[in-house]
């Protein structure tokens, strides 16, 4: 037996990404003995490249900046919009609201490399990991969850015991889909068609790796993210219904027809090649009706998921990790793992959720642009940059008051609290 494959841990994390390894980095300063299980071999594909400012603050606590500031990743100092007609604005600066060496410049990275630093910083710091290593169910004492069953590369089956365990497996939910916790998002189930660009155009200087958000007809939108090595990361984002009319269903049709429909995306991209495949996914929001039970916790994407406009995945994911982490702590600490306890970290990573998808619901309303709230209401630019700059958990309701004189915003949803042993276990289809 390895010191890998020991099977008693203080905690197990499904899954090596960007939630799993910041909490397991959190929990392994603290001391604890911490288990990384991790399906693939990394590095490893994944989409989701853009970092936003009020991630430095995740970045900083895992002391991971000095290893960004050293990488050949893109800098960004910006975002910028732009209209079906082709027409930019002007790029929002980060620095003109934010100290220009800490928060408001920050990262386009590739994820196969960013992932990799990550899981590598983790084991630095002490946490152990088992790629290729599949995790096949939770095991369970009565309600509580006690571990895993996992099989190893050469096929062997193992049984892994913790106090807690930490769902850290992005939109694949491996627990909140076993659970039957998960729930659709009452209006933001978009479909994304993507792929990768060599030599397109991009701008010079501070302004060559800003993010650009290129709207087409029906509130669907591109994102346009450049990255080192002359690629660039580029992808549409609509209804489903509006992506298939006529019958399309190539996600390379779906997406060359809707590079006609923005004339700065078919400008910027006609200096370069395409490469590699073209990909497609659904459901690209979706909510956790519980944030865990005893003895489980989700972290990250597995919680929830919000539509990616604003490029908040991979803030909301850090975020949550290291917040997940110090819970998690406290726990051990305690000897206390009745789910209770964990409603804290339920409630501001949901309300942080919350404020974010309401930007995202407006974004989609004919009705909404930034310039109507900011000529209405010049006083509220600041809070609009705050929350596109994933500040999320701040008091937003003087914003949502004036959005809601243009466009309609969702209530909260009623999601995210433990599964505490009196509670009935709602469950969905």
């Amino acid at each position: 037996m390895t010191a890998e494959t020991k099977t008693q841990w203080d905690v197990l994390i499904i899954g090596g990404g960007p939630s799993g390894t910041s909490s397991a980095t959190v929990l392994a300063e603290h001391g604890h003995r911490v288990l990384i299980i991790e399906r693939e071999k990394f590095p490893r594909y994944h989409v989701g490249e853009s970092l936003i400012p009020f991630t430095y603050g995740p970045l900083e606590r895992l002391g991971l900046i000095p290893k960004l500031r050293a990488s050949a990743f893109i800098k960004k100092y910006s975002v910028q919009f732009v209209s079906p007609n082709g027409k930019a604005s002007q790029p929002f600066y980060f620095f003109n609201r934010y100290d220009r060496d800490t928060v408001a410049q920050t990262w386009q990275v590739l994820r196969s490399e960013f992932d990799q630093m990550a899981l590598d910083h983790a084991r630095e710091r002490g946490v152990s990991v088992l790629e290729q290593t599949a995790v096949k169910e939770l095991l369970k004492d009565g309600d509580r969850v006690i571990g895993v069953r996992a099989q190893l590369p050469d096929g062997q089956v193992v049984d892994f015991h913790a106090p807690m365990t930490l769902d850290c497996t992005g939109k694949e939910a491996f627990s909140t889909v076993r659970q039957h916790w998960r729930v659709k998002d009452p209006y933001l189930n978009k479909v994304a068609v993507w792929t990768y660009y060599e030599g397109a155009k991009r701008d010079a200087g501070i302004d060559e790796g800003t993010t650009t958000v290129a709207v087409i007809p029906e509130k669907g939108w591109f994102w346009y993210i450049p990255q080192h090595n002359n690629r660039v990361s580029v992808g549409v984002v609509a209804e489903g219904k509006y992506l298939s009319r006529g019958g399309i269903t190539s996600p390379e049709a779906m997406f060359q027809r809707e590079v006609e429909n923005n004339l700065w995306i078919k400008e910027f991209l006609s200096h370069g090649q395409q490469t590699g495949p073209y990909y497609i996914t659904n459901e690209y929001s979706f909510h956790s009706r519980h944030c865990g039970c005893e003895g489980l916790l989700l972290v990250g994407d597995s919680f929830a998921f919000l539509d990616p406009v604003f490029s908040s995945g991979l803030m909301l994911a850090l975020k949550c990790g290291v917040m997940a982490g110090d819970a998690v702590h406290e726990a051990l600490v305690s000897q206390d793992f009745s789910p209770e306890r964990f409603a804290p970290y339920a409630t501001a990573i949901r309300a942080g959720l919350e404020n974010m998808r309401k930007l995202v619901y407006a974004f989609y309303d004919p009705n909404f642009s930034f310039r109507t709230i900011t000529d209405r209401h010049p006083e509220l630019a600041g809070d609009i940059t705050d929350c596109l700059s994933g500040d999320v958990n701040k008091d937003f309701s003087r914003l949502w008051a004036a959005i809601r004189e243009v466009a309609p915003l969702p209530d909260e949803l009623p999601y995210g609290q433990p599964l505490t042993s009196g509670a009935p276990a709602r469950t969905v289809a």
